[in-house]
This record gives C-alpha cells, sequence and structure tokens, in this order.
C-alpha cells in the first residue's frame, strides 16, 4: 500500500464530505497541518464538526475555515487568540463544546483505543458537568466523557517513514498524537520522507497502523505570539 502522496489535494481526495468530523492536531500553531488546512479550504467542505485545541488565529491554522464559513461546530479548550472565533461563538453562528485540555486528549486517546468512555474529577461543580453522568469512586465525584471517533485526523510531524512511521519535534507532539489515533482515517503531513527502516523504531512516537496518508512540503511555522526586548 503506497502511503505516500504528491500534495494535499490529492492526499484529501476522496475523503471529504459535507457535515464530516475532522481531529486537528496542533496547539495555538505549533505542530499545525497547516498545508492540509488549505486544502480543507480550497476544497469547500462544508457544516464541519472539528475536534481541536483551539482554532488558530484569525488568519491562519484552522481561523482560516472560521473566514469561510466552512465549520458549523469546534470542540475545544481554547478560543482566546481568535477574535473571529468568538464572535461566531457569541452571535450564535458557531457550536462551541467546550472542553478541559486534559479532557481532550484523553477523549481522542480513548477513541484510538476503543474506549467509549471514561470517568474524570475535571469539570465537576461546574457547567462542564451539566447533563453527565456522575459517579462516586472512593468516596470522590466523577463525571463521564465519551471517547471522540472521528471521520478524519490531519496532523503534522517532522519526519516519516514511507510505511507512515511518524516522529514529532519537542512540543509539536501536544495533540497530534491523539487526534491522529482517534480518526478513521488518518492523513499526515510531514518535513520528511526517509525510507523504512532509517528510523530507530525506539524514536518512532506514531506507529504508521494508524496512518493511512503521507504528504511533504514547506512550512510556515508561524509564531503566535512574538515576544522580543531591545538590543
Amino acid at each position: 500500500m503506497n502511503k505516500v502522496f504528491n500534495s494535499a489535494a490529492e492526499a484529501l481526495d476522496g475523503v471529504l464530505f459535507d457535515g464530516m468530523s475532522l481531529a486537528v492536531g496542533g496547539f495555538g500553531l505549533c505542530g499545525i497541518p497547516e498545508l492540509l488546512i488549505e486544502q480543507l479550504k480550497q476544497s469547500g467542505t462544508r457544516n464541519l464538526t472539528i475536534a481541536s485545541n483551539n482554532c488558530g488565529v484569525d488568519d491562519f491554522g484552522l481561523g482560516i475555515l472560521l473566514h469561510t464559513r466552512q465549520i458549523r461546530k469546534m470542540i475545544s479548550s481554547y478560543v482566546g487568540e481568535n477574535a473571529e472565533f468568538m464572535r461566531q461563538y457569541l452571535s450564535g453562528e458557531l457550536e462551541l463544546e467546550f472542553n478541559p485540555q486534559g479532557t481532550l486528549a484523553e477523549r481522542m486517546r480513548a477513541g484510538g483505543a476503543g474506549i467509549p468512555g471514561f470517568y474524570t474529577k475535571t469539570g465537576v461543580g461546574t457547567m462542564i458537568a451539566e447533563g453527565k453522568e456522575h459517579k462516586e469512586f472512593n468516596g470522590e465525584t466523577y463525571i463521564l466523557e465519551t471517547g471522540l471517533v472521528i471521520d478524519l485526523a490531519i496532523v503534522k510531524a517532522w519526519k516519516a517513514d514511507t510505511s507512515g512511521n511518524l516522529v514529532f519535534r519537542k512540543t509539536a507532539r501536544n495533540f497530534n498524537i491523539p487526534a491522529a489515533t482517534c480518526g478513521k482515517i488518518c492523513v499526515a503531513e510531514v518535513e520528511e520522507i526517509v525510507p523504512v527502516g532509517s528510523i530507530d523504531p525506539d524514536h518512532i512516537h506514531l506507529p504508521g497502523i494508524y496512518v493511512h496518508r503521507l504528504i511533504t512540503g514547506e512550512h510556515e511555522k508561524r509564531i503566535e505570539q512574538r515576544t522580543t526586548r531591545a538590543a
């Protein structure tokens, strides 16, 4: 099975449809699949439900899909860096399901591991817990969260071999690994593709069994918050 495709357009061909769900790796603008996101914009696919820590910024990352009104619902932890995200949510144009960051990561991981639900203390006594099953363990109250199983996962890694084994660099691992596992189909974009056997098995962060399609390309890697000081 050849997993390597020549472009984002080819890699997403035949897997996109209106009303689908996506899991998107990245944290802020770190480790986001920017080439695949741009192709989503070009595809015009609409009414998307996207599970991702945030929605990028106004003019980069997932934020560009807000401006084209392609997103119907976000399952996210943080909206603070995106004015259009906040505007659409507050005006009722965008549905939002808030998740604590750890809960969102575990929902993705659980879905990828075939675990339909799990109990957590996070959110007990807050709006997060409303409408969810509560259960007591050892005198403490927990709420039931469900695992996420998603139509398509798009992620960004540093290096891959042709079998789809992935290596991430530093904090770019963030949500990429759990996001990749919970997708029925996973498409990864990387900076370099090497032959099978070139990567030490001990250095592989995500086994290729989770990855169905691969592309390589140049990445802008924009910095979300640049802080400098005078010389």
